[in-house]
């Protein structure tokens, strides 16, 4: 009898890992991640514009390059600049959902950041643009590599 209890006993600890580590869904719970159009190295596309950056965007996470304080230009209006509240040259966690990019930083995911993601051309020339608004100021990336 006692071996009874002890499967017993073993199979309901052993069930109750298994539903905690899943979550309770019976899957498991996919992770957060960007959408496969958004993954790669995008830059700055507008050699005129004020500032200039990149972002490397990974399955979850996102670099942010340039887009630095010293490109704010005299008498300029700061709030313009892209990605202004997130540290430079840094890998953050980060996902994509219903047009936004969400970044976590500081221990807490931040609203998110429209985008549009458009195509123009035909494949093998075909250009992939992100855009976003800044302060009422566009800016726009091209992607030139994929991840």
């Amino acid at each position: 009898m006692k071996k009874y209890k002890f499967f017993a006993v073993y199979t309901v600890l052993l069930s109750a890992l298994l539903i905690n580590a899943c979550d309770g869904q019976g899957g498991g719970t996919q992770p957060k991640s960007f959408t496969n159009d958004l993954r790669g190295t995008w830059v700055s596309n507008d050699t005129n514009a004020p500032y200039s950056g990149s972002l490397k965007i990974d399955f979850d996470t996102i670099t942010i390059g340039g887009y630095g304080e010293s490109q704010t230009p005299p008498q300029g209006d700061d709030s313009k600049r892209p990605f202004k509240n997130f540290p430079i040259g840094v890998s953050l966690k980060g996902y994509s959902e219903e047009g936004k990019i969400f970044i976590e930083y500081g221990g807490a995911v931040k609203d998110g950041i429209p985008y549009i993601y458009s195509e123009t051309g035909t494949s093998p020339n075909k250009n992939k643009i992100l855009e976003f608004n800044f302060g009422g100021r566009p800016e726009r990336l091209q992607l030139t590599e994929n991840s």
